[in-house]
């Protein structure tokens, strides 16, 4: 395979379908790399007491896309070596133990794609309009990420 037949790609995947870690890992594979790394963020059955019965995502699709894709071009700043990227998170009604977000990143080594993989999730949920409603046995309640630079700026 030549070097221009694996150029680096980003893939990028706002969808209301169960999520597949196969699918988003054999996204990046590559043969120029002997790293993928990935994050699975899932939904848990309880928070700070509550018994959790599932989460519901919404987002500003088009925004979320556009934000993603600029943490894709900070990772490739930051990482040059990073050959591909892939985000897809669900939206919709999340059950426990299914995946929200899945991240991967290949690179020729584990260092670069394992730091990548961070500052993905890391910047996602600082800086992507997707929002998490929990739904409990008897309330609900929207969450904010506590990193998420709108929620701090009227402090």
């Amino acid at each position: 395979m030549e070097e221009n037949e694996d150029v680096p790609k980003d893939f990028i995947k706002l969808k209301s379908e169960k999520l597949s870690v196969d699918e988003v890992s054999e996204l990046v594979v590559s043969p120029y790399c002997g790293a993928v790394s990935l994050f699975i963020g899932t939904t848990r059955n309880n928070f700070e007491g509550k018994k959790v019965i599932h989460l519901e995502y919404e987002a500003y699709t088009s925004m979320a896309e556009t934000e993603i894709k600029k943490i894709c071009r900070d990772v490739r700043q930051k990482w040059p070596s990073v050959k591909h990227i892939a985000v897809h998170h669900r939206l919709g009604v999340v059950p426990i133990t299914e995946a929200s977000v899945i991240i991967a990143v290949s690179s020729p080594h584990r260092a670069e794609s394992l730091e990548a993989v961070m500052y993905c999730i890391n910047t996602l949920k600082a800086s992507v309009p997707i929002w998490k409603k929990e739904i409990y046995e008897d309330e609900y309640s929207w969450k904010e990420n506590k990193e998420c630079f709108w929620a701090n700026s009227e402090k």
